[in-house]
């Protein structure tokens, strides 16, 4: 009896169609996606391996079965209905496929404020691995109709960490899978660079920066590495599950001392004006005592005084300019000549060549007087 026309036989699974070597887990999840939301009716395992890119990789049949089973199970704790169909007839085989009613987003229609939000969580993604796709999708919301006013939502709240750089991807994948890491490392004391043997528990972002916590072999103890400070290629072992991550990883205690003593800053704010700062603001001082809080007094100029605390000086100066004049640096010096440095620098942006010496020169007689140094 010949066979079907409208289903083609599935191909021997000693023949797959292979696909690039080592797929990256991520790109074989999305190949499945799409190839399940695409059938006209579903797929049996067989036309997985041998259609979707990604599933040739599998060494034999067992492998395969783990992978298609293990990829499955995460994508519908991802929330990806993935629906098991019944062959019928004299078929044993089942087929599989994604609901598309109960996968479909429905109309996006958001407010400024729910946009702002998005929008914040997008700027954390300024890694160039990222950044592209982040900002389609932003292009794409804000062509939906709710505009530029959603900045305002969130001004000053926009997260400021610098690239991961490429060691985070393969990383990433390694904490996924439990794959232990090795990578030669620059030591922040002494600039030595030495070969580490990791167990990578987590990644996580403080003080601007990214870092890896995981447990070094070589001294038999848990440690963090920042991402900047990896040269060269991450390799990844090739056994999944190699270790135990502990149940309790405490990140914050781990980073916070990679993150910069703890400091105080006074700030001169036009009333109403940076939300943010005067949300994290220290309670208004004892009477007799230095400084002021969300509620330390206005100046004789209407500005209220406001006391935060920080540990990056860069990241608060960063966020105190975008501000512009409405807050103003009492003290610390050394915010107070950061902040006008990137002011004077924003002023000039448009200025004709030359005058930009001219108007830092002038800008600088302005200042509390105190040299302006570079932040480390």
């Amino acid at each position: 009896m010949p066979a079907n026309p409208v289903d083609p036989a599935p191909a021997a699974p000693s023949a797959p169609v292979s696909s690039s070597r080592g797929t990256p887990p991520a790109e074989r999840l999305l190949n499945l996606v799409i190839a399940l939301v695409n059938t006209s009716a579903s797929m049996t395992k067989q036309q997985v391996r041998a259609g979707v890119a990604g599933y040739g990789d599998a060494p034999s049949t067992e492998a395969f079965e783990r992978m298609f089973e293990r990829d499955k199970d995460t994508l519908r704790a991802l929330g990806i209905p993935i629906v098991t169909v019944d062959a019928g007839g004299h078929s044993d085989e089942v087929g599989y496929r994604i609901d598309n009613d109960a996968y479909a987003l429905g109309a996006v229609d958001l407010t400024p404020a729910e946009l702002g939000v998005v929008a914040l969580a997008a700027q954390l993604w300024s890694d160039k691995t990222l950044r592209t796709d982040m900002s389609r999708a932003m292009t794409k919301l804000r062509a939906a109709g709710a505009g530029e006013v959603a900045a305002d939502a969130v001004a000053g709240l926009a997260p400021r960490v610098r690239a991961a750089g490429d060691a985070y991807v393969p990383l990433l994948e390694a904490v996924s899978e439990r794959r232990d890491v090795s990578f030669r490392y620059r030591a922040a004391s002494t600039g030595q660079e030495l070969t580490r043997h990791v167990e990578p528990w987590r990644i996580a972002a403080r003080g601007s920066g990214w870092y890896l916590v995981g447990f070094d072999r070589a001294r038999a103890a848990a440690r963090v590495f920042r991402l900047s400070r990896i040269a060269g290629r991450v390799r990844v072992g090739s056994q999944a599950d190699a270790f135990d991550v502990p149940d309790e990883v405490d990140v914050d205690a781990m980073l916070g001392e990679r993150v910069g003593v703890l400091q105080r800053a006074l700030l001169a704010v036009v009333p109403e004006r940076a939300q943010a700062l005067r949300a994290r603001a220290l309670p208004a001082p004892t009477e007799g005592g230095a400084g002021g809080g969300a509620g330390g007094g206005a100046r004789a100029d209407g500005r209220d005084v406001v006391e935060v605390e920080f540990r990056s000086l860069s990241a608060l100066a960063d966020e105190v300019a975008g501000y512009g004049p409405a807050v103003v640096v009492l003290e610390p010096a050394q915010l107070r000549a950061d902040v006008l440095r990137r002011l004077t620098a924003a002023a000039t942006l448009d200025d004709p060549p030359g005058a930009a010496s001219a108007a830092g020169t002038t800008s600088g007689a302005g200042t509390t007087g105190t040299e302006e140094r570079a932040d480390g």
